[in-house]
Order: structure tokens, then C-alpha cells, then sequence
């Protein structure tokens, strides 16, 4: 009889599934994770995450350094590009500008499912004590300034359409009104957002934020630049 955790062969489907989730694992974790971690977090014998950690890396997905611990590999920079590219070029030049003048990390956030992840980020030159957003990062949609300047972009309507059940914040009517989304303390105690929606045509919308300790600028300053800067992303689309 096979168990969930046995070393036996799995449906392909769990397989797959067993190892995207891999994937996130090493994503969110820069130093790396061992097999037996591996195996921990999937709830799976060993030997299963071994030959799936052995089969992202024939594809380079992951690499393994001189201590045997998995990390996120080159493969995945490649796949990452392919995703939403028109956005990332349009983009591009208006976070490192972004970036460069306040002198905090800037990056673009996309809405998947419950989640708001990170597409691409630029930090700041010459920023030491910049905090630092990879690409790939996730948190919850309903916390962060992020989500709120997508659901912005929406009306309630659509937004209910969207994603049944799912409350329409107030902080999202205002930030529809300001142009701009602000959070502090909703992913990381201690840590502001500060967010701009930008319109895609026929997608949904994304948001150009940046993420900081604290700033000696005025929230509305900062507001009104990502809003400069999300619109003129939005025009190059």
C-alpha cells in the first residue's frame, strides 16, 4: 500500500505539483534549503525529494553548492522573463528612476490568486540600508500597499466579479481617490509601502510601489512620484 510519504513513484500531477511548490520553497529562501528541509516542508520521504530536487537541477531550476543545500537556479531568470515582458521593459526605466531619486527599492507587483509577487525590482545605488524586495517575493494580496492600489484600479463591481466573497477595502476607495495606495506594518512590522496602480490594457491592473524603514519625505511626495511614474509605464503599454 502506498502512503503519502513513501519513496514509491507519484501521480504525475502530484509530482508536478510537489515540485513548483519546490520552487517557491527555495525562492523565498536566498541561503538555500537542504534535502532533508526539502522533504520536511513537503511531507514526503526523502528519497521523493531528492529525485525532484535532482530533476530541477538537470533543467538548472536549482543549484546545489559546496555544502549539498538547493538554492533557486538560473533557469528560473529565464522563465522569469517571460513573464508579462512588455510590462518589465516598460517599467524598467521608471523604477531605476524611481529608485535612484528617493532612494528606496522600487519594483513592480502583479495580483496571482490571493497573492501579490513581485515581477521585477530595482534597488536604490548607493542605498546601503536599502530593504530588499527579489523578485519572486509573495505576500497576501489583502495586506500591503501593493494590493491595495490593484484593487484600486477596479471597480467594486469587477472586483466582486474577481474574486467573489473578497472584501473591497476602504483604504482602496481612498487610494482611488488619491491616485496612490499607503501601508505600514501589514507584511513586515516597522515597514512602509507606498503603491501606484498601473493600467494594462487587457489585463489586470499591476502596481509600481516601493518598500522602506523610514524616509524623511512626505508620504504624499512619494505618492505623487510612483503615480507620475505608473502612469508613464502605463502610457509606454
Amino acid at each position: 500500500m502506498r502512503t503519502a510519504d513513501s519513496p514509491t513513484a507519484a501521480p504525475a500531477s502530484q509530482t508536478l505539483s510537489r515540485g513548483l511548490r519546490t520552487l517557491e520553497i527555495l525562492a523565498e529562501e536566498p541561503d538555500g534549503r537542504t534535502t532533508a528541509e526539502i522533504a520536511d516542508e513537503l511531507g514526503v520521504h526523502r528519497s521523493i525529494a531528492y529525485r525532484i530536487l535532482r530533476t530541477l537541477e538537470e533543467h538548472s531550476l536549482v543549484v546545489r553548492d559546496a555544502g549539498g543545500r538547493f538554492q533557486a537556479g538560473p533557469g528560473l531568470a529565464i522563465l522569469a522573463r517571460g513573464v508579462a515582458p512588455r510590462l518589465q521593459t516598460a517599467a524598467l526605466p521608471e523604477l531605476t528612476a524611481v529608485a535612484a531619486e528617493l532612494q528606496m527599492t522600487a519594483f513592480i507587483a502583479v495580483r496571482d490568486r490571493r497573492h501579490c509577487v513581485t515581477l521585477v525590482a530595482v534597488e536604490p545605488p548607493h542605498g546601503e540600508g536599502a530593504l530588499v524586495q527579489r523578485p519572486g517575493s509573495r505576500h497576501r494580496f489583502d495586506a500591503g500597499a501593493p494590493g491595495i492600489a490593484i484593487q484600486s484600479a477596479l471597480t467594486e463591481a469587477r472586483w466582486e466579479h474577481l474574486a467573489p466573497g473578497e472584501p473591497y477595502r476602504e483604504e482602496s476607495r481612498i487610494a482611488a481617490a488619491t491616485g496612490y495606495a499607503v501601508s505600514r506594518d501589514e507584511v513586515i512590522p516597522g515597514v512602509s509601502s507606498v503603491a501606484a496602480p498601473i493600467l494594462v490594457r487587457g489585463q489586470l491592473p499591476a502596481a509600481l510601489a516601493v518598500v522602506y524603514l523610514r524616509s524623511d519625505r512626505p508620504v504624499e511626495e512619494i505618492g505623487a512620484r510612483l503615480a507620475e511614474a505608473a502612469r508613464a509605464v502605463g502610457s509606454v503599454l
